[in-house]
């Protein structure tokens, strides 16, 4: 971990596949998020680098800038099946913040493990210059692991069909 990214890591009793399922879904986002921002998704489980998927999000969730409801643009960077998920955001926000966040995942003696990161080195100067990050702090990150654990341990809906 550096002073520009939070990783944090969990053990997951299932198969690289069953978790890469929900993260891949837009769904899913919305299913596991633990900051309560994320009220609900548009678009088809992504494929590849350059996907994209509109969140609609309720800022107020957090209680730090009066944003209330907007949406938000996910577009993938990285996308490596049952490997590795990467997304940056693009908003009403001008510039466009830049920040990535992330999940790798490693086959793991009982399952997998499963990392999550978020990552701002390379955002815009003016948002670094505000001080603003990170928007998301670790706990919630650990907690969102432990919402995707108990999300894919439950059968995750839309999962079996992917």
């Amino acid at each position: 971990m550096t002073d520009d990214r939070i990783e944090v890591q969990r053990l997951m009793p299932a198969a690289p596949e069953r978790v890469f399922a929900v993260l891949r879904d837009p769904q899913g986002h919305v299913a596991i998020d633990a900051s309560g921002m994320l009220m609900d998704a548009d678009g088809d489980p992504v494929t590849g680098v350059g996907d994209t998927f509109v969140v609609h999000m309720d800022r107020e969730a957090l209680g730090d800038v009066p944003l209330g409801l907007y949406d938000v643009t996910v577009t993938i960077e990285t996308f490596v099946p049952d490997r590795e998920i990467a997304w940056t955001i693009l908003g009403r926000i001008r510039p466009q913040i830049g920040h990535v966040y992330g999940y790798r995942l490693e086959p793991a003696d009982g399952g997998t493990l499963v990392t999550s990161y978020y990552d701002w080195s390379n955002i815009h100067p003016q948002w670094r210059e505000a001080g603003i990050f990170p928007v998301i702090p670790e706990s919630s990150l650990k907690a969102t692991l432990g919402v995707l654990d108990r999300t894919v341990r439950r059968g995750y809906p839309r999962a079996a069909s992917l």
